[in-house]
């Protein structure tokens, strides 16, 4: 069977933190990082199933995956090259 492993180039551990922190502490390291550059993401807010996507949608970033660990989310965003809002 054939596993297919991402590759991240930063990560960021929002685990306890509330909505919006997750979503703004990734803006804030996403903008640190080079365009093309994939950001992991770990969240427990529940509302980062709903507010990652959209922030994603709305800065220019791609929202490549989330993967629900039960008690937490992983969530892989490629940075754009044309980032929104900046």
């Amino acid at each position: 069977m054939a596993t297919h492993t991402q590759i991240w180039d930063e990560e960021l551990d929002a685990l306890g933190l509330i909505c919006p922190l997750p979503v703004l502490k990734a803006r804030k390291r996403l903008l640190m990082m080079a365009p093309g550059q994939v950001l992991r993401l770990i969240a427990s807010d529940p509302a980062a199933v709903i507010d990652v996507p959209h922030f994603c949608a709305e800065a220019g970033h791609e929202y490549i995956s989330m993967e629900d660990l039960g008690d937490s989310q992983v969530y892989l965003i490629r940075r754009g090259s044309v980032v929104a809002g900046s």
